[in-house]
């Protein structure tokens, strides 16, 4: 077997390189260090290796984050193992399908879902050892800082090649059922590589990622933190007072939220009490920004920002808006503001219609990328494996085109698409007019049935708390700027919208709603 440098490995580099150096900090102030993390780690390998956990085998993780979940990556990663991150937010039922296509060896747990993974180990045979990770109540330790005791420190040998498929996360099923992604050591590897380099990590930064460990962003952001030698925040759920503590005591050099996120933080009172002299980055995702929003970020944290796009689970980062193009877009050039940039390092790039030819710039179609960075397949789909990649090319589903200086812009989700009356309708055309309101958070444009025109458009739209905005003023703003077939014909406005754990908007729960 040919064997390269694993993932696993790059904690054992780190303890090495910096021991003392932090890997992790905590909300209270306390961390742990390159050099305590790689012991733990080494001495979780060791106690599953006595419990006959081994290579191929697959241990599931259903928590919120921690250093711990991490700690199960890298044993896993280590043993040769595959991790299977679950979204915490599923209901008891969507877990049972999960573990029932998964079949894992192990899975770990919060104690806070115990009552909700009740009867787990007898529903699912697979599952031969169930572990909290903290502690239940009256505990001292957990069961699984009582597994770690037994564990030896020695380091492991290195067993898996880049081939190995060493995660299986399932879609956010923001357009249906979850599928599961088969992801490769050589996939994790790029992506992690692909964050070092686009996202400009340091060795002695601290950073915070606000997307979940559970999801591939989340994760591989604490991995590059680890691989580059730098430290990382750690907190269970996004809290914005805690963000904002954090940014606000100059403890971090970057942050990644959503556009919500950015949001939610500059309606705190104290946001705009401070100078932001350590923070260098503020980079965002899984929606567009509003150019409006976008502004307000930059006039108060006056640092850089970056774009980042991807469909992460099965083809990692793929488009990068920098700060060099977010300045020149606040210097004369708003259309940028529109943008989610260029191509990512690595990343081949298309734009091809539904006979997957190439479209000339300025026609939409459907975003087609080659990388280093694509998944597998589906687990146990070979014809969904088939219909989303030929000859190496991911197909998402997105839509979108390039302009003549090879900027790229999205039109949305193949599958969103409103058809109205014969006329092709784009949803993200309809949510960035929306996004210029001042009331407007966040919006979603959905298709509904009509018996006249087949479809018409419904715009969910999330408002400022406290905002008196009403539907004859959103469509009078949406008029303005769009043509008549595309103003919405019905409005919802909401307190929140239905999203994943990326931030994305759940648009299929949106259209089963009357």
């Amino acid at each position: 077997m040919n064997l390269q440098v694993s993932l696993g490995e790059s904690i054992t580099l780190a303890a090495r390189n910096e021991p003392d150096r932090a890997a992790f900090l905590f909300p209270d102030g306390r961390e742990q260090t390159f050099a305590e993390t790689n012991a733990r780690v080494n001495r979780l390998v060791s106690a599953l290796r006595e419990e006959g956990v081994g290579r191929g085998d697959r241990l599931a993780v259903f928590a919120l984050d921690s250093n711990r979940f991490v700690e199960v990556v890298l044993a896993a990663t280590k043993i040769g193992a595959v991790y299977v991150p679950l979204n915490y937010r599923l209901r008891r039922s969507e877990i049972d399908v999960l573990l029932d296509r998964a079949r894992p060896v192990a899975l770990f747990y919060d104690v806070r879902y115990a009552e909700l993974l009740e009867g787990i180990a007898e529903r699912h045979e697979s599952v031969r050892l169930l572990l909290a990770l903290d502690e239940r109540p009256g505990e001292q330790r957990s069961e699984y800082e009582r597994l770690l005791d037994g564990g030896s420190t020695a380091e492991p040998p290195v067993v898996a090649s880049d081939g190995d498929v060493i995660g299986l996360a399932y879609t956010s099923g923001t357009t249906g059922l979850p599928k599961g992604v088969l992801q490769s050591q050589r996939m994790m590897k790029a992506i992690i590589a692909e964050q070092v380099i686009e996202y400009r990590l340091r060795p002695g930064e601290v950073r915070y990622t606000a997307a979940p460990a559970f999801h591939i962003t989340g994760i591989c952001s604490l991995l590059a933190g680890i691989a580059r030698g730098a430290t990382s925040l750690v907190v269970p759920q996004f809290d914005p007072r805690v963000t904002l503590d954090h940014l606000t005591a100059d403890r971090l050099t970057a942050v990644f939220l959503v556009p919500t996120m950015i949001s939610t933080l500059l309606r705190l009172d104290d946001v705009h009490h401070h100078e932001y002299e350590r923070l260098e980055l503020m980079y965002y995702g899984a929606s567009a920004m509003s150019p409006a929003l976008l502004r307000r970020a930059m006039d108060t944290f006056k640092c850089d920002f970056l774009n980042a796009f991807g469909a992460g689970t099965e083809a990692g980062l793929q488009a990068v808006m920098g700060p060099e193009d977010h300045r020149r877009a606040i210097d004369g050039h708003p259309e940028l503001l529109g943008s989610i940039g260029k191509p990512a390092y690595g990343v081949a790039m298309r734009i091809v219609d539904g006979d997957l030819k190439d479209v000339p710039p300025g026609e939409v179609g459907e975003i087609a990328t080659r990388s280093d960075m694509i998944f597998d397949g589906y687990l146990d789909m070979p014809e969904e494996t088939e219909r989303a990649t030929r000859d190496g090319w991911f197909r998402a589903g997105d839509m979108g085109y390039f302009d003549e200086n090879g900027y790229l812009y999205l039109h949305g989700r193949k599958k969103d698409m409103i058809v109205r009356g014969g006329e092709n309708v784009y949803p993200i055309e309809i949510e960035s007019v929306l996004a210029e309101h001042p009331a407007v958070v966040q919006s979603a444009a959905v298709g509904v049935p009509d018996e006249h025109w087949s479809e018409i458009v419904r715009a969910w739209v999330q408002v400022v708390p406290g905002s008196q905005v009403t539907e004859a003023e959103l469509v009078a703003h949406c008029a303005e700027r769009l043509a008549k077939y595309k103003v919405p014909a019905q409005f919802r406005l909401v307190d929140a919208l239905p999203v994943n754990a990326s931030g994305k908007v759940l648009k299929r729960e949106l259209r089963e709603i009357d």
